[in-house]
């Protein structure tokens, strides 16, 4: 079950501490939100499960961390200065601006499609550069500037013989990287779907040339795999295999994995074959190798970004399989596939995967302050939290219907309820979510049942 309209989950987002306007006391910023108490949780264990599944659970990948602010001459050679850009035009009318590749969907600010509309007055195309710079030093004259990278991917290219060096991998691996991404869009739209800065989950998996179109597909079946095993509908997911006019300079092929969110069918994460295109364009001495792809003449690197075969001596530079995931639109899937609207219990509960789930168990005194039932929720929530499953929470407010229900929003999946009969008899009432069923458990037991609850769920 799914939310009707983006209305209700930007409602219980805000309502329940998932996510705010950014800047919201002066009026918010447009494309920029902030993660609230609730919304952090779930943001970190989506990351978390990303990197468990991509980096722990295998032994041909690696990890990074790289800066945000990037050199001019990284994205100049990646073709980012020449290609990240937007066609605009503007309205002379009313002075809006908007995409030219997407007039037919755009709105005008008087009201209704833009295609509709009498007096619009709109310019020639032309071209809007998507990336933000900043100036570095002391003296902001334009001649010492960076970008704040409109990708993690570039730093991933750059750091190859960083890693090769340190770890001796050889192909095929990966590097894989979770971070900060800014992109000047001009129409930051549907809540957190496109946004201005975005958390990347990406992954740079290095192959021979020949074997790339294997580990293409075992990719694209990798990631399908893991959206469901977020608890993503299979149903409301649909493998688009990007048209040869529409790929990227770079891309040999591509395959969007597309999600049916609120406002439509679109993008959840985008796997692509590079070739050879991004080492290749970092690469010195680019004419000792037979690179497939058309890259700009490199007379600034200052390393080789290739490997040699053991068998052949022969050096060539890798081809490059690319998953690549916005953390944002994996949690506004997520919150779309668990919201679940109950008319018939009256109401609304995140049947959230558990290893998601921003608060995993919430332990709550029947009566509000009452020292013997506060201190020993207190034992026991120390006690749940020191297992490293996630956060456990006290609920002291005394009103049990309400506590249940707030959990219900927020996605918890068990409540512990300590009450007047476990003073006398060592038990505790445990609440499960999505059942609504209730059962005693030995206060002996708890920490048993709480370990095994998320090992099997």
């Amino acid at each position: 079950m799914t939310a009707k309209n983006m209305e209700d989950l930007v409602s219980l987002c805000k309502r329940r501490g998932f996510i705010f306007p950014s800047n919201d006391v002066y009026g918010g910023m447009k494309g920029l939100y902030d993660f609230g108490p609730m919304g952090v949780e779930l943001k970190m264990n989506l990351k978390n499960s990303w990197w468990k599944s991509i980096v722990y659970e295998r032994d041909d990948i690696e990890g990074l961390d790289s800066t945000i602010l990037t050199s001019p001459t990284v994205l100049k050679y990646s073709g980012h200065e020449d290609t990240f850009s937007d066609p605009l035009v503007d309205c002379r009318v009313c002075k809006a601006r908007f995409r030219a590749d997407q007039l037919e969907s755009s709105e005008c600010p008087k009201g209704g499609p833009l295609s509709k509309c009498k007096t619009k007055d709109l310019t020639e195309a032309r071209a809007f550069n998507l990336m933000f710079k900043t100036a570095i030093g002391p003296v902001d004259d334009g001649s010492s500037f960076a970008y704040l990278r409109p990708e993690t991917a570039q730093q991933i290219f750059v750091n190859f013989k960083n890693i090769i060096d340190s770890t001796s991998r050889t192909p095929p691996f990966g590097i894989a990287q979770i971070g900060k991404s800014f992109r000047n869009e001009i129409t930051p739209r549907n809540f957190i779907f496109r946004v201005r800065e975005f958390e990347q989950m990406e992954l740079e998996f290095f192959v021979k040339p020949g074997s790339d179109e294997d580990w293409h597909k075992y990719w694209v079946d990798q990631r399908l795999k893991w959206w469901s095993e977020q608890g993503v509908s299979s149903d409301r997911l649909k493998l688009l295999e990007v048209e040869k006019e529409e790929l990227s300079h770079y891309s040999k092929a591509t395959f969007d994995i597309m999600y049916e969110f609120p406002h439509g069918l679109e993008e959840l994460e985008g796997v692509a074959n590079r070739t050879d295109f991004d080492l290749g364009s970092h690469t010195k001495n680019q004419e000792d190798y037979e690179i497939n792809a058309k890259v700009t003449p490199n007379k600034s690197s200052t390393t080789k970004l290739a490997i040699q075969d053991l068998e052949s001596k022969k050096w060539y530079i890798p081809f490059v399989i690319e998953p690549s995931a916005g953390v944002e639109r994996g949690v506004l899937a997520i919150l779309n596939e668990a919201y679940t609207q109950e008319d018939e219990n009256n109401r609304t509960v995140l049947k959230l995967k558990s290893h998601l789930s921003p608060i995993k168990a919430s332990v709550i005194p029947l009566k509000r302050n009452n020292t013997d039932l506060v201190n020993l929720a207190n034992k026991i929530k120390v006690e749940l939290q020191s297992l490293g499953l996630g956060r456990v929470m006290i609920e002291n407010s005394g009103n049990i219907g309400k506590n249940y229900r707030r959990h219900d929003e927020i996605g918890t999946p068990m409540c512990i309820t300590i009450d007047f009969e476990t003073l006398e008899n060592q038990s505790v009432t445990v609440r499960d979510r999505d059942t609504m069923k209730q059962e005693r458990v030995d206060l002996s037991n708890i920490p048993t049942y709480y370990s095994n609850y998320f090992k099997n769920n």
